[in-house]
């Protein structure tokens, strides 16, 4: 794989930079069990520009502090000085700042790693590589963090599966702090079929030895891929394409007796089985495959939940649900009485967005009420962006009830009175309206046989 610009350095315009990686995926589409064992020569001070152009401006700083603004300052010598540490093997990658946010309801927090701007620049660089060379190979089930792929995606795919099917049995899969325990000697396995060109192998290597920063510590796991890096979601998805996806396409479906299909978002996925016979035997196969691996299935989370319309459940048969991807599934009757699978928000997100919002509803008290508006705006419209899907309607229409029960709660406290009377709030927000309720994602229903 000769460089496609020639011998002339010199830094390459977007276009060039695309058709570089339209090259390797060309390659890898065409030679699908080829390894590939020069790579890193495609990184030069142009592809460091693009990928530079591709990062985060505004994300939070790293281990030495340096924000986007500072490191632009001085910007052409700091990529050059990258790229003669990244081609030599001098660049350390350096710790990563761990912070914790909000898992679920609240009630527990999920670890997220901060790697500094230069060390995401890099991870940006490389990560561009292993999508053109791993974009051929992923099935079509895999919906997170790859390139023209969406969560909304994945919701669709599983509404339009489960309503072709008319149910089924869900299989739902909970992985234990996945990016906390994906082994790396498992993870080199996989990366050796594709990928190995010494200079990245190196650097992933690096990058997965790197320290993790916290209360003034710097510990080494011999295991995980920090949330929060450039590079984790694509390692990742090599990691669980090879361990789920490839084996439940190649492995898993060819033995089945009836129709299933898998939708995964990162660790999340869900399989969707005809015959309740064939998820029993799935059920009991996917420990012993993950713990292969050295993953383990949450005990309690992992489930098989009877997933079909009332007319087919009998009079006895309970209605089952799940979630995913912050939605509840369950089935509900279309306006003309058909039977058709609905989403709601699913309750444990309901309050943790709440919960969010009374934590800065809290902080920003001080703040002139045009601002408090016009940034609560945002964060209301924001929840529309992701849950304004078809048949939600009544959750965003509490959403926004609770929004401004909070907001009235929060403004009576601006003053030495009890309270704002509703009255008096009616008229406010007459002045500083919330965003209406707004339907973002629809989709065409599409019913199961009466």
């Amino acid at each position: 794989m000769e460089p496609l610009e020639g011998k002339t350095p010199g830094t390459q315009s977007p276009e060039t930079v695309s058709t570089r990686l339209k090259r390797i995926a060309e390659l890898a589409r065409k030679a699908p069990g080829m390894a590939f064992i020069t790579l890193a020569h495609h990184i030069d001070i142009g592809f460091l520009h693009v990928a530079h152009g591709l990062t985060r401006k505004d994300g939070a700083s790293g281990v030495d502090g340096q924000t986007a603004d500072s490191y632009e300052k001085n910007l052409e010598a700091n990529l050059q000085s990258l790229l003669d540490r990244f081609k030599s093997g001098g660049y350390q990658a350096p710790p990563v700042r761990r912070v914790y946010i909000p898992k679920g309801d609240g009630s527990k927090t999920r670890p997220i790693g901060v790697p500094t701007f230069e060390d995401k620049v890099l991870q940006r660089a490389v990560t561009m590589i292993l999508e053109a060379v791993y974009e051929q190979d992923f099935q079509n089930c895999n919906y997170g963090f790859r390139p023209g792929r969406s969560a909304h995606q994945a919701l669709d795919a599983l509404w339009k599966g489960t309503m072709k099917m008319h149910g089924g049995v869900v299989l739902e899969l909970d992985i234990q702090k996945f990016f906390d325990t994906l082994t790396h000697g498992h993870l080199r396995s996989f990366l050796d079929q594709r990928i190995r060109d010494g200079v990245l192998r190196r650097m992933i290597d690096k990058w997965l030895a790197a320290g993790v920063l916290e209360d003034g510590a710097v510990h080494y796991p011999q295991s995980g891929s920090p949330q929060g890096g450039v590079v984790s979601p694509i390692l990742s998805n090599v990691f669980l394409h090879e361990i789920l996806d490839r084996w439940f396409e190649d492995v898993v479906k060819p033995r089945l007796t009836g129709q299933a299909f898998l939708v995964r978002y990162a660790d999340d996925a869900v399989i969707v089985l005809a015959h309740e016979g064939d998820a029993k035997r799935v059920m009991d196969v996917l420990p012993k495959r993950f713990a292969k691996y050295g993953l383990t299935l949450h005990p309690e989370k992992t489930r098989l939940v009877s997933f079909r319309p009332p007319k087919d459940r009998g009079r006895s048969g309970r209605p089952g649900t799940f979630d995913f991807l912050g939605f509840t599934h369950f089935w509900g009757t279309s306006r003309k009485g058909n039977w058709v699978v609905k989403r709601k928000t699913a309750r444990s997100r309901l309050t943790r967005a709440l919960k969010t919002l009374r934590v800065w509803l809290r902080r920003s008290l001080h703040l002139p009420v045009a601002d408090q508006h016009e940034a609560l705006a945002r964060k209301v419209q924001g929840h529309y962006a992701y849950y304004g899907i078809t048949g939600n309607g009544r959750a965003l229409t509490n959403f926004l009830y609770e929004v401004g029960r909070l907001w009235r709660t929060w403004l009576g406290r601006r003053s030495d009175r009890a309270g704002m009377p509703w009255t008096e709030f009616n008229l406010f927000v007459r002045r500083y309206p919330l965003p209406r309720v707004r339907i973002v994602h629809s989709a065409m229903p599409r019913v199961a046989n009466p």
